[in-house]
């Protein structure tokens, strides 16, 4: 059983990444579709009941929004692997400014969360960390998680 966490700021990929790799495969639980926590953490409940692989698509900025979905995750045998997108504040201001209707959040939440941003460690609980960068034409690329590089 798969927990996927995904992490990073807004308009930096992760829903589109999401859709390429986890839509046939997992749950996706995302705020801004389930619009309360209250909805995402009855979500969380069932998939972990049910047994079923998930993903969270949010930011998951800080350790302890990590941890709401990570400890629970790992109590029911869980393997938790996350996914860091690396991005450029500039270039994720950019990308959100030509999105339209919801999509698009205000500059401030992209700010906001950049300033919360903490690169995530194993240390949190995850059995696996990975790297997500965007390429052009719209793919991405996937590397191998160095812990040396965060200090942690």
């Amino acid at each position: 059983m798969h927990a996927v966490i995904l992490i990073g700021l807004p308009a930096a990929g992760k829903s589109t990444f999401c859709q390429q790799r986890f839509a046939d495969t997992h749950v996706r639980l995302n705020l801004d579709s389930l619009r309360t926590r209250r909805r995402e953490a009855t979500l969380l409940e069932a998939c972990i009941l049910d047994r079923r692989p998930f993903v969270v698509d949010n930011t998951n900025a800080s350790v302890a929004e990590r941890a709401r979905f990570i400890v629970p995750a790992q109590a029911a045998g869980y393997n938790v692997v996350g996914y860091y997108f690396r991005s450029v504040v500039a270039d994720c201001l950019e990308r959100n400014r030509l999105r339209s209707g919801p999509g698009r959040v205000p500059d401030a939440a992209v700010l906001g969360t950049a300033g919360r941003l903490r690169p995530p460690s194993l240390a949190e609980g995850f059995t696996q960390l990975w790297y997500v960068s965007q390429v052009p034409r719209g793919g991405f690329a996937v590397e191998e998680w160095r812990d040396e590089v965060h200090g942690s």
